[in-house]
């Protein structure tokens, strides 16, 4: 037990550590195409740690049809935050066979939490109003590699 709050310091260490370091957008991320319906977007793909810390952090802009697939190695529930982050953006979280649980819209610059209603995968996150434009909500199943071939 007591191994627990060192191992808890030691990440949020490394989180601050990657946040410190990180100084500019990561720009040179493997990227996927993804549908949702009619829709086609690409998606960066954030697949480490340090990716995911780092997300959209200091990018100014960003195209319409793109965003940043976050991927994790097991469902759990998700919690995204926008410290650093410029872009108003929308959070959908994403089961494993691309079906999206629920969409949150983040604020700039805050440490507000925005949490999967249940365990997920998968985030994707877009220019805030992308998915409303689109007429996409929770239940709509997105399709792609990421969430196997016969999607």
């Amino acid at each position: 037990m007591k191994s627990f709050p060192l191992r808890t310091l030691a990440t949020l260490t490394l989180f601050v550590g990657i946040a410190q370091a990180q100084s500019g957008p990561q720009m040179d991320l493997p990227r996927v195409t993804l549908s949702a319906g009619i829709h086609q977007l690409e998606a960066q793909v954030a697949q480490s740690q340090e990716q995911r810390a780092t997300g959209f952090m200091f990018r100014k802009e960003m195209p319409a049809s793109e965003g940043m697939l976050f991927v994790f190695d097991q469902a759990s529930i998700q919690c995204f935050w926008m410290k650093n982050t410029l872009l108003p953006l929308t959070a959908a979280f994403v089961t494993d066979d691309g079906t999206i649980v629920n969409l949150a819209d983040m604020k700039p610059q805050t440490t507000d939490s925005h949490c999967s209603s249940k365990p997920v995968r998968f985030v994707l996150e877009m220019n805030q109003g992308w998915f409303t434009r689109k007429g996409i909500k929770p239940g709509s199943r997105l399709r792609g590699a990421p969430f196997g071939a016969s999607n």
